[in-house]
């Protein structure tokens, strides 16, 4: 559920820019979430719990990539169906046009477009304050990038120098008058500037002056607006009169709304502001720049301590204990990331299964199916655990179709000669296979954005059901012996 909702604003902007349709990419991208979710055994819920129930039973728990081999061609199998009958299964949705956007009610909403300054151009040498771009040209003037480091609303001090690149906002007629003018050279739609400024971190919100705010009387100049607040003001309006061009001068008085461009990170803070209120509700993922790679050497460590014989739930939990005490979450984030639903049900369902097994009803359910399936090939039998495992997923969560099948199956295998570990991988593994009818969790998060129905999965999710049953039956048979 977590890859698929990181994926999810940048399929969307995929989607916008290849004017794709967007229920032809969640689809594929949420089967592939749900299918990467068997390449190893800490990459789903049921793959998780697997290992402690066999533990329970006295069976040798799986390694960490025992599965890949049975989740690798599982995923290939995947991709190879959307690549060669995604335009005959994928539903072909029109997206329905959601109400207007900050940029498109102010007049703004202009693409991004970026330039760099070469040795020869006039700007060479000069500070923002010297180039009034918005009076001269009519653009205004987001941020700039030297090499890696980015600034967005660049102070009136900031130097303009040659191999600069620099990221505007206004209509195309303007930006080319500009280009001729000053012999900046337009940056194409490469722009490693324009497609960070283009992604959902950052965007235009409207900002309010509140009554007895310290900012009253003063100037946009004067407060040294851009440095204090690291946002770009686009319009500031004062009762009906309204001002784009010389914002700076302008003296703010309480009620007046200001127009501005920053990153989500930045304009999220002024929900509490002693000055200025956020009206426009924050958009984007709050993202801590700089702890990427602190969290990618976390999860390697927690894997690490995997090999060495750690249990695998204790290696993830010392994993995001490490990511609290380093700063990489916060306790609250972490505490609203447990799904306590999902503890919770666990949590009542297996004591549930050893009731089961110390009851002796496990026994007869198994005996019953001993009866039906004895004498018939293990194939068939994996067969049928493949299809009870996948139905029962569709009715229940796959977690809980795992705790509840896992030591009803190490009896059928113990009566039928079938390996009970093949089995019960078998089960963890179809627990997943929930394409048919959106009721996995990443099914369940794409259907609004994808504008999904129920029908919609039938028609994908059937054949890829089948599929996977198919492969995962066959590899586990042959490997898992």
């Amino acid at each position: 559920v977590g890859v698929a909702a990181l994926f999810l604003p940048a399929v969307r902007r995929i989607g916008r820019q290849a004017r794709i349709p967007v229920s032809r990419l969640m689809m594929p991208m949420g089967f592939a979430a749900i299918l990467g979710g068997s390449m190893t055994m800490i990459a789903s819920g049921p793959l998780i719990v697997l290992n402690d129930l066999l533990r329970q039973a006295g069976a040798e728990p799986f390694s960490l990539f025992a599965v890949t081999p049975i989740g690798l061609p599982l995923l290939i199998a995947g991709i190879v169906l959307f690549a060669l009958a995604g335009d005959r299964i994928l539903p072909k949705k029109e997206e329905t046009p959601s109400g207007p956007s900050i940029a498109e009610i102010w007049g703004i909403d202009h693409p991004v477009r970026t330039c760099s300054i070469p040795p020869s151009s006039p700007l060479a040498g000069k500070t923002r304050e010297d180039i009034p771009f918005r009076m001269l040209y009519g653009l205004d003037l987001l941020a700039v990038r030297t090499g890696k480091d980015i600034s967005v609303a660049p102070s009136r001090f900031v130097s303009l120098e040659p191999g600069m690149e620099l990221a505007f906002l206004g209509s195309e007629e303007r930006f080319i008058r500009f280009i001729q003018e000053s012999g900046c050279i337009p940056s194409g739609d490469r722009s490693r500037l324009q497609e960070i400024l283009d992604d959902e971190e950052y965007g235009f919100a409207e900002l309010v002056v509140r009554p007895r705010a310290s900012i009253i009387g003063k100037t946009p100049r004067e407060i040294m607006f851009r440095q204090t607040y690291a946002i770009e003001p686009i319009v500031h309006q004062h009762g009906e009169t309204e001002t784009r061009a010389g914002i700076s001068g302008q003296p703010l008085a309480a009620g007046d709304i200001i127009v501005a461009f920053g990153s989500w990170d930045t304009l999220r803070h002024f929900a509490g502001h002693q000055d200025l209120v956020l009206l426009t509700p924050p958009g984007g993922d709050g993202l801590r720049h700089g702890k990427g790679l602190l969290a990618i050497l976390v999860f390697a460590a927690a894997l690490g301590l995997t090999v060495t014989g750690v249990p695998l739930s204790l290696a993830l939990l010392t994993g995001a204990a490490g990511s609290v005490l380093l700063g990489i979450l916060t306790l609250d984030e972490a505490y609203r990331a447990i799904d306590w639903k999902t503890i919770t049900l666990i949590a009542g369902l297996i004591p549930l299964g050893i009731a089961l097994e110390k009851s002796g009803a496990a026994a007869v359910l198994a005996a019953s199916l001993v009866e039906v399936l004895a004498g018939f090939h293990p194939l068939l039998i994996m067969g049928a655990v493949a299809v009870l495992a996948t139905v029962l997923s569709l009715i229940i969560s796959n977690v809980a179709a795992t705790v509840l099948l896992v030591p009803l199956v190490i009896l059928l295998g113990a009566g039928t000669g079938t390996d009970p570990r093949a089995l019960a991988l078998l089960v963890a593994v179809c627990a997943s296979n929930s394409f048919i009818l959106p009721t996995h969790q990443v099914n369940a998060l794409l259907m609004g954005p994808g504008g999904y129905s129920a029908a919609d999965y039938l028609k994908a999710g059937s054949i890829m059901t089948v599929i996977f049953m198919v492969i995962a039956v066959m590899l586990i048979y042959l490997l898992i012996r």
